[in-house]
């Protein structure tokens, strides 16, 4: 098998009205990021499909294009598709005979398309195989993978209203984004009123709570709703020192959103989190969680308000990890106006089933696609 052609589309789809903020805050600015939405053709048929996450160029995307262009997918290292150079090859120098080198030559050097095309990879190999992708990362733990509801920075009343759209939709709980300035005890009275006891709350601030000092002060006046699962990234995560001292002081879990394996093991040396949002590519999230595993921590997969072939990839990573149990950050067409995917995932009781079909599972709604093609 030869990959014989790449082509890809730009595409900007806008959110759906009233489904990130309230009115005082603005539009938010996702729905002006274009994607890449990937297609990777075989000499035999096969199409793998891939999108990029927000921010990557059209340059990047080529780049990674050429060095696919007329390689083997089954003779690439699916597992190292993104590394690059072999790290440990620093370790005595690329001409040290002590070295061998690698039996296959490398075609995906580190950088930001590299999450579209792990994906179009293996949607290749497991359309060729016959199998789902999570069988190619380990097989599912699970046939479902829990989900929650999601909104954006809310006035009280409005926090209240889409919790209630929430419950009517199956959800058990959603996150939230956050900030110092906003009237936060309100919006949970709010959601806790419109949920019910049972109903989970996960706040996340993107480091908005800024400082100990006043993240504490808002933590402990939020300390009496048990329905709060955790505060996620609530002070700038270089400095873990304020994780650990946060830890210490308050009752409520702390959640970091991380993405490499690196910064996983210095959280966990630092005893910075409760939990762990994880994020990156299929494989990387599956290496990231299981080092969470062996510390006993908890794990949800994150996202960037994606569409569907993104979440696709989502899905089957998080039925690989063993201690993937937390609501994942898989929307589907719950923000956006359309996933591009001709059937959405199957979202049903706050869980998202798990594609059993070959490859990812999903397929391109092309007339979609076309409708939201950046012309330029």
């Amino acid at each position: 098998m030869r990959i014989t052609d790449i082509t890809w589309v730009k595409v900007r789809v806008p959110c759906r009205p009233d489904s990130v903020n309230s009115p005082p805050w603005g539009v938010d600015a996702w729905e002006s990021i274009p994607r890449f939405i990937i297609q990777v053709h075989t000499d035999e048929g096969i199409v793998g499909l891939g999108e990029t996450p927000r921010g990557v160029s059209e340059e990047a995307v080529r780049a990674a294009a050429q060095r696919l262009q007329g390689q083997d997918p089954f003779h690439l290292c699916w597992q190292d598709l993104p590394l690059g150079p072999d790290m440990s090859a620093y370790l005595v120098g690329w001409n040290s005979t002590a070295y061998p080198p690698r039996p296959y030559e490398l075609t995906l050097p580190p950088g930001p398309a590299y999450v579209a095309f792990e994906s179009a990879i293996f949607d290749i190999v497991g359309k060729a195989l016959g199998l789902p992708v999570h069988r190619l990362l380990g097989s599912a733990c699970r046939s479902a993978v829990p989900v929650d509801f999601w909104m954006g920075r809310r006035t009280p009343e409005d926090a209240a209203r889409r919790t209630r759209l929430a419950v009517s939709l199956g959800y058990r709980g959603l996150k939230m984004k956050s900030a110092l300035e906003d009237p936060v005890v309100a919006q949970v009275e709010a959601i806790v009123e419109a949920g019910g006891p049972d109903f989970r709350i996960i706040i996340d601030p993107n480091q908005r709570y800024y400082r100990p000092a006043e993240a504490l002060r808002l933590a402990r006046d939020l300390e009496r709703f048990p329905q709060i699962v955790a505060l996620e990234d609530p002070v700038p995560v270089w400095n873990l020192d304020w994780y650990r001292l946060l830890r210490q002081k308050t009752t409520i879990p702390l959640a970091l959103h991380l993405s490499t394996p690196q910064q996983v093991i210095n959280a966990i040396k630092a005893e910075a989190c409760d939990y762990l949002n994880l994020g990156g590519g299929m494989v990387n999230f599956v290496k990231c969680a299981a080092i969470a595993e062996a510390a006993g921590i908890l794990v949800w997969h994150g996202s960037g308000v994606d569409l569907g072939i993104l979440e696709a990839s989502y899905v089957h990573a998080a039925a690989v990890a063993r201690t993937c149990v937390l609501p994942s950050d898989i929307f589907g067409r719950l923000i956006r106006e359309h996933d591009l995917l001709a059937e959405p995932l199957r979202i049903e009781n706050g869980q998202v089933v798990v594609p059993q079909r070959p490859g990812l599972g999903v397929d391109l709604d092309l007339d979609a696609v076309e409708r939201y093609r950046v012309r330029e």
